[in-house]
């Protein structure tokens, strides 16, 4: 017996494979690209962002309780979401640091952003994240295998959600092609939220479980963790938007890693 797709459920499915097929190396078969596609797949963002978190928390666990150390299992879960992503988001990271430490104008810091080469501004900056997001798993590991589960879960899917943040309508796209021309102002703001929304409440869900006593700070130190990781995101994203005159893939790369790792070292507090 054939299975029905209804029309409803179309968007979705172009969606989760616009989000896959372009957040994650997880085989995602785009049959869409266009700007409807782009909304659908932004606002499944944090699904992927989800799926990555799970691979990088299974690692890390997994390392942990083989008993090679919470360093190990902190390495492990820093670098699967580094892997699943071809590490285009931390060269978005390297690249959106050069542009802003240029000097140079908008144009020109653009261009510096497409080269194939990283500045000194991006290797310093590459450099102090990845050691702040291994020092802060490493602690979370060390107090416990679900400490350092839950934050890598966490700093995977708000990483995401701050892609459907940036991507809502009213933020411009700094160039006329690539990945940020396509999903710039693309998703309306009251379904931002609402996914934001969503977010948060399932990352204090996720806190309550984590092992903090009582159970009501943990969903607190979580929610707020999320909170904060997107607010670092937004202030990231006003400034590119504002120095570039709009956002590019760089750039969502960028906010992406700059939520991750605020949500991570928020989740060490306290």
């Amino acid at each position: 017996m054939r299975a029905v797709t209804t029309p409803d459920a179309l968007p979705r499915l172009h969606g989760l494979r616009f989000a896959f097929g372009t957040l994650t190396v997880l085989p995602a078969r785009i049959a869409r690209w266009d700007r409807d596609a782009a909304r659908s797949g932004m606002l499944c963002a944090p699904v992927a962002g989800l799926v990555v978190g799970l691979c990088a928390a299974a690692a890390g666990a997994l390392l942990l309780l083989l008993g090679a150390g919470p360093l190990l299992a902190a390495v492990a879960s820093t670098a699967v979401p580094a892997v699943l992503t071809r590490g285009l988001h931390l060269d978005g990271l390297a690249d959106t640091a050069d542009g802003l430490g240029s000097g140079r104008p908008a144009e020109d810091a653009l261009r510096i952003m497409k080269r194939s080469d990283i500045g000194p501004f991006g290797v310093v900056t590459l450099l102090l994240v990845l050691l702040a997001q291994v020092a802060a798993l490493h602690r979370l590991y060390d107090e416990g295998w679900a400490r350092g589960a839950v934050a890598a879960v966490l700093a995977g899917t708000v990483a995401r959600l701050a892609l459907t943040l940036a991507s809502r309508t009213g933020v411009p796209a700094a160039r006329p092609e690539g990945l940020g021309a396509v999903v710039a102002g693309t998703v309306p703001p009251r379904a931002a939220l609402l996914a934001g929304a969503l977010v948060v409440g399932a990352c204090a869900g996720a806190g309550a479980l984590s092992g903090a006593t009582p159970e009501a700070y943990g969903a607190l130190r979580h929610a707020v963790g999320a909170l904060v990781a997107l607010g670092a995101a937004e202030v990231l994203l006003r400034r590119c938007v504002r120095r570039f005159g709009g956002v590019t893939g760089d750039v969502f790369g960028a906010v992406a890693e700059t939520a991750a790792t605020a949500a991570l070292v928020v989740s060490t507090l306290g």
